[in-house]
């Protein structure tokens, strides 16, 4: 018999640590090499490991939700001829006709069940009957290292429990909350009356949406934010994208605010290079950037995704279009590389039909500015001096105050309504003096 234990491997980028999102074998199972065995949420993407043997399953290390360091052991393997033979052993024979067979298990007598408390019941025979049903004999302290999350040794280490005298019930006998639950010091007596299953539902954040989560909290928590709202006329922008959707490119998908609203940011960048950058807080260094990458926040089942357009000062209106497209599938589908997913320099988010009023997104940090979409919808408005029903957009920006000016800001932004309000001019490049 051979073992082989597989360590966490170095996923790169200066990973330190994985968590883990999903098992896709447990032990006891064959697996073939390459063959996927779990899938792991690193600070940049999600990652999938394949099995490095084949072989029988012994342990997996850790439940989906706990982090695993990188070299510690993630799953251990038999290997070699044993566990060949034991893939290949057929299975028992069924019993010859005469043949007593082992006895089906006996339910539990109700009699040893704690019985429900009614007003009837005496304490003291319903402790009693409940402690033969349940008691176990104690065991002694276990030796070695214990097994369990880090939140499950605060839980324990809160509730005055041993964790050496605990049994886990996870993989390799690692301690699982349920666990802590059904042991140590009890503080209050137990309900009478089982708890609807339908009244609540714990959900455990763990994977993309952890991820999304830590990135919002320290994006909000470290980069002061300001908003800057500022309402668009897109009468002439709509005309000019149902004319372009009329006349489109046979394999051309219908055309969307989007891609105009990008092809303008471009341009207006090459006058406003301040919101083109990145943060480098290690360094305390901004990072202007000449091209434009800009990150499409897209929403997908698994949560929000950032893919990227990249050079998309470089790119005509079609193929901004299309690449926008490509990428959104791509991330819904679960099938965007990593580098599809980093590198935007500057992120633009829009919720579409459902956009509301105005909104005040969360910078994509190391960013310093994102620029939101809101909904267009047709309303009076005083135009070239009389009422007249016009279609109007609100933009909904948010920029770092550290590095973004008040004014530049607002600088930027009225340029870029000044592009969308005479749409001929986003297929102009800026004019630079001398």
């Amino acid at each position: 018999m051979s073992q082989f234990t597989f360590k966490m491997p170095d996923l790169g980028e200066g990973t330190v640590d994985a968590e883990i999102v999903a098992w896709h074998t447990k032990p006891g199972d064959m697996v073939s090499e390459d063959q996927l065995i779990v899938e792991v949420m690193t600070d940049k993407a999600a990652v999938e490991v394949p099995a490095p043997v084949s072989g029988r399953v012994l342990s997996v290390s850790g439940a989906p939700g706990d982090k695993v360091a990188v070299g510690s052991p993630l799953i251990v393997f038999e290997v070699g001829e044993t566990a060949s033979a034991a893939a290949e052993a057929p299975a028992p024979a069924a019993p010859a006709a005469g043949k007593p067979t082992a006895p089906a298990p006996t339910p539990v007598p109700a009699a040893v069940k704690p019985p429900a408390p009614t007003p009837a019941s005496d304490p003291a025979a319903v402790k009693t009957a409940a402690s033969a049903a349940t008691a176990a004999p104690a065991s002694a302290p276990r030796q070695g290292r214990v097994m369990t999350s880090p939140a499950n040794r605060r839980r324990a280490s809160e509730a005055g429990i041993d964790l050496t005298t605990v049994a886990g019930s996870g993989p390799g006998g690692r301690i699982l909350t349920a666990d802590l639950q059904s042991t140590g010091p009890r503080t209050a007596a137990p309900r009478a009356a089982v708890p609807d299953a339908a009244e609540t539902t714990e959900i455990k954040v763990i994977g993309l949406r952890r991820l999304i989560a830590e990135r919002m909290s320290e994006a909000k928590r470290n980069i002061p934010h300001f908003a800057y709202v500022e309402e668009v006329d897109v009468t002439e922008l709509e005309s000019l994208r149902t004319h372009l959707n009329h006349s489109r490119p046979h394999d051309a998908g219908s055309l969307s605010y989007l891609p105009l609203v990008v092809m303008a940011l471009t341009r207006v960048l090459e006058s406003f290079p301040q919101c083109n950058v990145l943060y480098d807080a290690a360094r305390g260094v901004l990072v202007r950037h000449r091209s434009v990458h800009v990150g499409i926040a897209t929403q997908t089942p698994d949560g929000l995704k950032v893919p990227v357009v990249r050079n998309a000062q470089s790119l005509g209106l079609w193929e901004v279009a299309a690449e926008i497209r490509r990428l959104a599938e791509r991330a819904r589908s679960n099938k965007a590389t990593r580098e599809e997913l980093v590198g935007s320099t500057i992120t633009v988010t829009s919720l579409g039909k459902l956009g509301g009023i105005a909104s005040t997104p969360i910078i994509n940090a190391p960013e310093v500015a994102i620029i939101g979409l809101n909904k267009a919808v047709e309303r009076p408005v005083v135009h070239q001096g009389a009422v007249a029903v016009r279609r109007i957009m609100n933009l909904s920006s948010s920029f770092d105050h550290r590095f973004v000016d008040g004014y530049d800001a607002a600088a930027m932004i009225q340029a870029l309504k000044e592009r969308l309000e005479h749409p001929a001019t986003i297929f102009i490049p800026t004019v630079k003096t001398p």
